[in-house]
């Protein structure tokens, strides 16, 4: 990769981290469905009248809108708005390459290798570390939430891998048009109609830029050049950079909301991150007849690609 393009790799890592504390600030805003809501609306508009007709089928387009933008964005919301810390939200969410694993298996048939169940297994250990961190500072309603919201964003990723969209900014662009209403309507019913509107009349310029923050610099700008680093650049050389993400993530949190990090956090932040980079690395086979002039020696890992 070029320099260029490891810094956008990292750009697009830093924004993914620090969307945490936007979120964060948010929540103070706008009740956590609602948010969500406003989030998609302003990612699909005015974006959806420029990038064209879906280019994948429909079924693929309503799938991942609901397991990713109703359920894993609207417990993730929920969960912080109930207490779940900005940055351990951070990490916690990526043990979604561990449920991604786990459904290609049951969906796809993609057997995990060893390497992959030694990452599950470290990965969930980190979790088990960061609930017992979590335990005894607060409720563990908000995080419970978290985890699950990561289980709906490894549904989403299979998913995607089924769709296989050709252009991720336009799949992304279009699979936001389908949380809107579904999120209005569970506010509305969950959240009720006045503190809805409560929040909308006190709308002012700090919540106005979160939601520009979450729409169009996280998912607009985010998975559109992740999509083009992809589209240029072997998975493998890519895929990695998203382990910045609760890098990035803990280290706002604990520099703009003061948010502590404890030595259990430390050592389930180890643990989740050491954990999804296994799961993410798969043995490069060489065919038998290379081999054979080949050396022995270690064999080579490389990143999978990511759903």
């Amino acid at each position: 990769m070029r320099p260029a393009h490891i810094a956008l790799a990292a750009l697009v890592a830093a924004v993914w981290g620090v969307n945490f504390v936007v979120i964060e600030i948010g929540l103070d805003h706008f009740p956590p469905l609602l948010f969500s809501a406003l989030r998609f609306l302003v990612a699909a508009l005015p974006a959806v009248f420029l990038v064209g007709r879906p280019k994948v089928a429909w079924k693929w387009i309503v799938g991942v809108g609901l397991a990713l933008g109703v359920a894993k964005f609207g417990l993730l919301f929920t969960g912080m708005s109930l207490g779940a810390p900005a940055g351990l939200s951070s990490l916690v969410l990526q043990v979604q390459a561990v449920f991604t694993a786990l459904f290609a298996f049951l969906a796809l048939g993609e057997r995990p290798d060893r390497i992959k169940l030694l990452g599950m297994g470290v990965a969930l250990a980190g979790i088990g570390l960061a609930a017992l961190d979590e335990g005894a500072s607060s409720s563990m309603t908000g995080f419970a939430l978290v985890v699950t919201a990561a289980v709906c964003w490894g549904v989403s990723n299979v998913l995607t891998r089924k769709a296989a969209p050709p252009d991720p900014l336009n799949f992304m662009v279009w699979v936001s048009t389908v949380p809107v209403l579904p999120l209005l309507a569970l506010s509305l019913l969950l959240e009720g109609p006045q503190r809805d509107l409560d929040a909308l009349r006190a709308l002012d310029w700090t919540g106005a830029g979160v939601i520009v923050y979450v729409a169009w610099i996280t998912t607009v700008f985010g998975f559109g050049a992740w999509g083009w680093l992809l589209r240029r650049h072997p998975a493998s050389s890519v895929a990695p950079f998203s382990l910045l993400v609760p890098v990035f993530g803990m280290s706002s949190a604990a520099l703009v909301l003061g948010e502590p990090v404890s030595p259990l956090r430390w050592g389930a932040a180890a643990l989740l991150v050491g954990g999804v980079a296994l799961t993410s690395l798969t043995i490069r086979r060489r065919p038998a007849a290379e081999a054979a002039t080949v050396p022995t020696g270690p064999v080579p890992l490389t990143v999978n690609e990511r759903a």
